[in-house]
């Protein structure tokens, strides 16, 4: 989205908050060293178009707005509680800690691929024409422990589709967190229209196609020495549900 605003002083005050996830108006144009004339302008012009929106005295992104992702869930467990939610530009660096953590093994090679896409962009969430990134995640005591991650293609003929990637850090797991995230994951692209889920992963990652059969999910077609790790060529899986 920061490449979509063409002004670069807008692009910068822009980028400035989505890196932040929110941070007071004045600090803002003081670490921008705006004047407030020139800054009150651009910003006016960003809440317009939907880009950034005030509260309580701070600038906000405002296509969380657009996301529209619902309420936090909390859920209580008798080793475990945590809490799912939309994930906020202010977790980007923690998310990304999560996933590379959860992937280090090579485990998930498309969620490796989402987090350095995200680490370049600087960026949780994007929405641009028909290609679309969106983020849940679970917290425990404040700390994101995993995700649920739904991205949509550019491409117009596969509209209705949408792939998902999901994941916990391995000392959360088996209290329930990777079930609730994709379970919130879906419901949310049951609202949006969506009617298939793909999640992609290396025939060597048995632990996650056995979660997602458990869940209903399809193996719908294998492709060859897909992947390369550590060196070998391994087998990718390719795991459907319908909506």
């Amino acid at each position: 989205m920061i490449q979509q605003v063409e002004h670069k002083d807008r692009r910068d005050i822009y980028g400035y908050v989505q890196e932040r996830g929110r941070v007071a108006y004045e600090a803002a144009r003081e670490g921008l060293d705006f004047d407030p004339t020139r800054f009150g302008h651009h910003v006016t012009i960003l809440k317009r178009d939907g880009l950034l929106r005030e509260e309580g005295g701070d600038l906000v992104p405002g296509i969380e707005d657009d996301f529209g992702g619902g309420a936090e869930e909390e859920f209580a467990g008798d080793e475990v509680s945590f809490s799912i939610r939309p994930a906020r530009q202010a977790d980007l660096s923690g998310l990304l800690g999560v996933i590379r953590d959860a992937v280090e093994d090579g485990n998930d090679v498309v969620a490796e691929n989402i987090a350095d896409v995200v680490d370049e962009e600087r960026m949780l969430f994007r929405r641009d024409g028909v290609k679309s990134r969106v983020f849940f995640v679970a917290t425990v005591n404040g700390d994101v422990v995993g995700w649920v991650n739904i991205s949509h293609p550019e491409l117009e003929k596969l509209s209705h589709t949408a792939e998902l990637t999901v994941g916990v850090l391995s000392e959360y797991r088996r209290h329930g967190i990777g079930s609730r995230l994709l379970e919130r994951g879906l419901e949310w692209a049951v609202e949006e229209g969506y009617e298939r889920i793909y999640n992609s992963v290396p025939s060597t990652n048995e632990e996650a196609i056995a979660f997602l059969e458990t869940h209903g999910w399809e193996e719908e077609a294998t492709r060859e020495d897909h992947y390369r790790i550590d060196g070998e060529y391994v087998d990718e899986v390719m795991m459907a549900v319908t909506l």
